[in-house]
């Protein structure tokens, strides 16, 4: 096996960052999504539970793509056997983002009770099954899952030769579980500094008990992860430790300190999935039928020309794009209450206002000492 280049361990990092940021910012928008149902009673409290994403959740999404598409650039084979392996979970992922996304779009659009409903429970689904299935993904990337080489159009290539249901097992929906709660009690706190009044409490009341669960299951899980490797790995082992130490900061911090509880568990986050990374390099594939079909970065990567015109692009685009989004985010920093939305109750109440403050407008214009239309 031919050792790693030092522009395939820089995309390696590159595409971990990603993947890491995505799941931060997306891992919130998760946790409000359950919540909305959870905690949301009333159209007004519904409402400031979804506005309190709703200017960021398709932003966050675009770390997705980006991380999608880099790895697609920078390490085709492993795309293309991770996208052809996990087909159907990806699937799942992407049809419960799109009913997600619509349910965001949509529901304010009628006043209808049940309209609202059934938007309200695709929200809720549309978010929980992306919080499960990315667990589950990323302990099946770590702990290894069938593939072996095969011949296609004369050319050997590692090929997954499983079934969904091989990427079900004890330790795979512990790591989905884990994820869940992680990112609802990370949504729970997020929705408690960015809101006001009742769903502030029921929202600081949801995150003192759902904090605990996420460390716990969070610190099984980094557990289980360092005993199944076939020799202890120092940095893995200190990512886990930090990760662990980052939740327990949350759960003593949720009831008095939301802020720093969601720092917390940002960083319970981000460190949760660098020993994952960690775990599994220098591979992108593990394979769980022979240690020799494991896909190596260098296996699976791209030229060096490729990679090197990919690192000069990011480095000129990707910080631009960091500024807009941390701009979005100071734009609308505020927090919201059920009561702050005055009259305005669905987009047709706006367009209403709007129309009224048209006339208003123009009758004023009629009245004065000159007629409206001289």
């Amino acid at each position: 096996m031919e050792d790693t280049t030092t522009l395939q361990f820089v995309w390696f990092v590159l595409i971990s960052i990603l993947w890491i940021g995505y799941l931060i910012l997306e891992g919130f928008d998760f946790g409000v999504g359950m919540l909305m149902k959870l905690i949301g009673r009333g159209n007004d409290e519904k409402r400031a539970i979804l506005h309190t994403i709703g200017p960021v959740w398709d932003g966050n999404e675009v770390w997705l793509l980006v991380a999608g598409g880099a790895t697609f650039a920078a390490f085709p084979e492993w795309y293309a056997t991770l996208f052809s392996g996990f087909y159907i979970a990806l699937f799942a992922i992407l049809l419960a983002l799109i009913v997600r996304n619509v349910g965001f779009e949509m529901w304010g659009k009628r006043e209808s009770s049940a309209w609202r409903t059934g938007w309200e429970w695709c929200i809720a689904v549309g978010s929980l099954l992306p919080a499960l299935l990315w667990g589950v993904a990323w302990a099946n990337i770590i702990t290894g899952v069938p593939i072996e080489p095969m011949m296609t159009n004369g050319k050997e290539s590692l090929e997954y030769t499983g079934n969904f249901f091989d990427l079900l097992s004890v330790y795979t929906l512990l790591g989905g579980v884990a994820s869940l709660f992680i990112f609802l009690a990370h949504g729970a706190l997020f929705l408690e500094i960015r809101t006001e009044g009742e769903v502030r409490e029921k929202a600081r009341d949801m995150a003192v008990r759902t904090t605990p669960i996420a460390a716990g299951l969070g610190a099984v899980f980094m557990a289980w992860t360092l005993i199944r490797q076939d020799s202890l790995e120092i940095l893995s082992l200190i990512a886990a430790v930090v990760a662990v130490g980052a939740f327990v900061f949350a759960v003593l911090n949720a009831k008095a300190n939301p802020m720093k509880a969601f720092i917390g568990t940002a960083a319970g986050i981000a460190f949760y999935f660098i020993a994952q990374f960690v775990d599994l390099f220098p591979n992108a594939m593990v394979s769980s039928i022979d240690s020799a079909f494991d896909m190596s970065l260098n296996m699976a990567s791209s030229t060096n020309y490729t990679l090197t015109v990919m690192t000069v692009v990011a480095g000129l685009l990707v910080p631009v794009v960091l500024l807009y989004q941390a701009w979005t985010y100071w734009v609308f920093r505020h927090r919201l209450s059920a009561e702050g939305f005055g009259d305005v109750k669905s987009p047709i109440d706006l367009l209403e206002k709007k129309k009224e403050a048209a006339g208003g407008s123009g009758s004023d214009q009629g009245t004065g000492g000159e007629p409206a239309g001289s």
